[in-house]
């Protein structure tokens, strides 16, 4: 993987690549808490307060009544028993696993989860075995494959980052044995689902049992950084005992602690920031699908426009720069196979930011005879080429092309 060169977040919606000023619809940062005046103001006042780092675990010296009260704040927001903060949302994942190594069996993995789910596994000490993608008509028959005896640990993304679709965990816990866990790594689902924020579980209406681990990120719908790991007050003890990832590390920045308290609070109380989100997201959803972009209905602010060709992949990236758009082109576990478009919607952006993106990418696929998906070809928008197949995962809705200047701006 090449690395690919620096850029300079600026005015909460855009970047600066060079000299040039550019929309940015990647990062996460899905209410741009990261440039929140009072956010900022949080980490500021952090730093003059309490110092950078506590330079020691939090099972020796490094304990701050700031971890405490994020904990406290996080377990309230997430309405879970008990949180604990770890240092990254990744790291979470392996936390979690490491405690729990030993408990099970199996271990059953959606074939499209984060790499973290998958390096977590490693602790675990069982056999790993995948189901397909969003599927529990599949995991029912891989629960059956492993005996009526098995042991079991259910591992899954909350939401899904290559196309923002969600976990169908109410279908999963009908054809799970009761005693199973199920592991959520819910970093972008966290603060974005569910009717106020609480992530995945709430979004499948799915309760809080004792047997429900959901794992997130400060660095995404809060805009700060680390993980967090919600569940029964006696996992966080067990954790404690048990982990020596946990143990070993230095927790967050205590600037950055102060910083995602702030925010956490702000995104509780502040309606509209789920509210714009919601708007935006439809706005660019339903431009592109109008436009003739298959998108699957997925309730996360994430759209994927997947070409296969190289050439297909230069034209649009052509196009979104000449609309004064970062390319937000990605290759990343549990996308397609090859390298894609994943723009990233948030609360911020502005209604004249969509419509550039929808009128940049210019006409999308459409259904051959055969069914199969046919893209824009690389002579421009209008033109059109044979070639992509839908692709799979959540159900692509069906492009309505009638509207020939599709956007986000209100009719007058």
């Amino acid at each position: 993987m090449i690395e690919p060169g620096p850029l300079q977040q600026i005015d909460r919606t855009y970047v600066r690549l060079g000299r040039r000023k550019l929309s940015y619809f990647s990062g996460c940062d899905y209410f741009r808490m990261a440039s929140h005046p009072e956010v900022m103001a949080a980490l500021k006042s952090g730093a003059r307060r309490y110092g950078l780092n506590v330079a020691a675990s939090r099972l020796t010296t490094g304990n701050h009544q700031l971890y405490r009260e994020l904990e406290r704040r996080l377990a309230e927001f997430f309405a879970a028993e008990s949180a604990l903060v770890v240092p990254t949302g990744y790291m979470a994942d392996l936390i979690a696993a490491q405690t729990l190594a030993g408990d099970f069996s199996h271990a059953l993995i959606d074939d499209a989860s984060h790499s973290s789910l998958s390096d977590a596994a490693r602790f675990l000490d069982c056999p790993l075995v995948q189901f397909k993608h969003r599927d529990a008509a599949d995991l029912d028959r891989v629960v059956r494959r492993c005996g009526a005896r098995a042991k079991l640990l259910l591992l899954t993304d909350g939401m899904f980052s290559r196309d923002g679709s969600a976990a169908p965990l109410a279908d999963y816990l009908e054809v799970l044995p009761k005693d199973t866990v199920v592991l959520v790594d819910d970093a972008h689902g966290g603060g974005i689902l569910g009717r106020t924020g609480k992530g995945a579980l709430e979004e499948a209406g799915v309760p809080r049992h004792r047997r429900m681990i959901q794992t997130v990120t400060l660095s995404k719908s809060f805009g700060t950084y680390g993980g967090a790991i919600l569940g029964a007050a006696a996992l966080r003890q067990r954790i404690l005992d048990r982990s020596a990832l946990f143990m070993g590390s230095t927790p967050l920045p205590l600037p950055l602690a102060n910083a995602a308290l702030r925010s956490i609070g702000i995104v509780a109380a502040d309606q509209g920031l789920r509210k714009r989100l919601a708007r935006n997201q439809a706005c660019l959803k339903d431009g592109l699908r109008k436009a003739g972009w298959p998108l699957p209905e997925a309730p996360g602010p994430i759209a994927t426009l997947a070409p296969e060709s190289k050439s297909q992949i230069a034209r649009l990236e052509q196009g979104l720069l000449a609309g004064g758009i970062y390319p937000p082109l990605v290759k990343y576990p549990g996308g397609p196979a090859e390298s894609y478009f994943r723009f990233a919607i948030s609360s911020e952006h502005s209604r004249e930011q969509l419509d550039a993106v929808i009128e940049a990418v210019g006409p999308g696929p459409r259904r051959g005879a055969s069914g199969e998906w046919r893209v824009a070809s690389d002579e421009g928008p209008g033109a059109r080429h044979e070639g992509t197949k839908r692709r799979s995962g959540a159900t692509a809705a069906t492009p309505d092309t009638r509207r020939s200047t599709p956007g986000c701006r209100p009719r007058l």
